[in-house]
């Protein structure tokens, strides 16, 4: 699981889609090939733009490369809405 930054705008993009390379990288070694669900945790988020969005979607596209599930947790509701507004929210498998 990624826990998300309190803050996440454009410049924390880079270092956050690194540690979701790391998640994915560890899931592999240590699942193997097994079906792994790789959640993102939302709760600590506080502060965020768009891009937030865009890393979600690209944390999801990394996933899915290598035959992943994808969800996300605890989703702040105004992400949500943002997300809504963009027409993508359908997109983000929310964590059951």
């Amino acid at each position: 699981m990624l826990l998300l930054p309190a803050t996440l705008t454009h410049a924390e993009v880079r270092d956050t889609l690194r540690l979701f390379q790391q998640t994915l990288e560890q899931a592999s070694k240590s699942h193997g090939d097994d079906a792994v669900m790789l959640t993102v945790d939302g709760s600590a988020l506080q502060q965020f733009d768009s891009s937030a969005l865009a890393v979600l979607l690209e944390c999801q596209r990394m996933a899915k490369a290598r035959g992943r599930a994808f969800a996300v947790k605890a989703m702040p509701p105004k992400l949500m809405a943002l997300a809504g507004l963009y027409g993508i929210d359908g997109l983000l498998t929310p964590a059951v």
